[in-house]
């Protein structure tokens, strides 16, 4: 018997994993990657820093290309990082020379590359700020770029009562002169930082949870250009709620469109109206929380998550149990479904970005994720108010 189906059209499972991969990509590409330049000496702990807050280690992050001497460029497709060296002493070239060359040669590289932020990093053990330095943050100031000073490594100690930090009284003291900088005669002195920042990746003796890197993040969003905060919110990683913000406009588009797909109801056979519109909030999740689940799951495992997450799987699991639903699925199904579905791929692609899951278990994982019963009647209710 002659299979008269046109062959050349693709296989649910198969315009399913497109779906998700297209979207996928949509997402990063309207995202964009953020740009971070970090300055500072060997030792100064620069790939430390960028780990805690990025998760990625500095010579680790895509692949590094020498710009020019004293200058690699790391990127990958969320994030971008100068590593600029701190000047050396004794050097001929004055180091403000030597950093507006450097400027001068990212300047010419794509707008993908140009650079958001600046971190000034130097180590708190050894508080002090040279004329080079100085000169170095004025020639960043003229460039546009926006700098804080990052102390790294300090030395915090716990009140054993109130359970406060401190650092070092030097320390400290260094902090006060650069928020208010004068000469030895009390003479203003103009360094155009922005903040000033203590900051530690790990406890005493190198274990425990870092301190001032939430302070660090916030400032550095605070800082980043409108349209490049939303990639800053995506390539670090200390703080989800930023993500979360991210992700709810995300699902309720997805909700507003499978309830404008199933306006007419549709029997639980054509279900799978759905699942493009599923997998594709499946896709732009995913961006957020800068998941590579297309390079790091098979074709074959992403198509079966598809199928088990989307479309038809979901609606023949509830509308048996929905009171009233009978045997199609309206808009307020719908909505709800694809709701419930989204709020439980976040949870779920927030624990493989924590490292909690192995993205090699994802789709063993979902079934401890997927919405339950209440979750789907709650999303109906909650349309239901807000219709009124």
């Amino acid at each position: 018997m002659t299979d008269k189906r046109d062959k050349k059209t693709p296989k649910a499972s198969e315009a399913d994993e497109r779906t998700f991969i297209e979207a996928n990509s949509e997402a990063k590409s309207r995202y964009g990657r953020f740009n971070l330049a970090v300055i500072g000496g060997t030792g100064v702990g620069k790939s430390s820093l960028v780990n805690a807050v990025f998760g990625r280690d500095l010579a680790k992050v895509g692949k590094g290309l020498p710009v020019t001497r004293g200058v690699k460029y790391y990127s990958d497709p969320s994030l971008g990082i100068w590593d600029i060296e701190g000047f050396e002493i004794g050097s001929a070239t004055p180091p403000a020379d030597i950093l507006r060359g450097h400027l001068r040669t990212i300047s010419e590289r794509p707008a993908i590359e140009q650079i958001s932020v600046v971190w000034y990093c130097l180590l708190s053990q050894l508080p002090r700020l040279t004329q080079p330095d100085i000169d170095m943050i004025r020639e960043l100031d003229a460039a546009g770029l926006p700098v804080i000073l990052v102390l790294t490594k300090v030395d915090w100690s716990k009140n054993p009562i109130t359970g406060k930090r401190s650092a070092p009284d030097d320390v400290t003291e260094f902090q006060e002169w650069l928020e208010d900088p004068v000469d030895g005669e009390g003479r203003p002195i103009d360094i155009p930082i922005q903040r000033v920042i203590l900051t530690s990746t790990a406890g005493k003796h190198g274990k425990g949870k870092g301190h001032g890197l939430g302070e660090l993040v916030a400032e550095t969003l605070t800082l980043s250009p409108d349209n490049e905060k939303d990639a800053f919110r995506i390539a670090q990683r200390l703080n989800l709620p930023w993500k979360r913000e991210l992700v709810r406009p995300v699902i309720t588009g997805a909700a507003g469109a499978a309830a404008a797909a199933a306006a007419v109801p549709v029997p639980v056979a054509d279900a799978v109206v759905l699942a493009p519109i599923q997998l594709a909030m499946m896709g732009r999740i995913a961006a957020i929380y800068d998941l590579e689940l297309t390079t790091m799951m098979s074709a074959g495992a992403l198509a079966q998550l598809g199928v088990q997450i989307s479309g038809q799987a979901l609606a023949r699991s509830f509308l048996k149990l929905i009171p009233g639903a009978g045997s199609v699925i309206n808009a307020g199904v719908a909505f709800a479904l694809t709701a419930a579905a989204g709020e439980a791929w976040m949870r779920l692609c927030e624990n493989v970005h924590t490292g909690k899951i192995d993205v090699s278990k994802v789709t063993d994982s979902w079934g401890d994720y997927a919405p339950g019963l209440l979750e789907v009647v709650r999303k109906m209710a909650e349309r239901r108010v807000l219709k009124r």
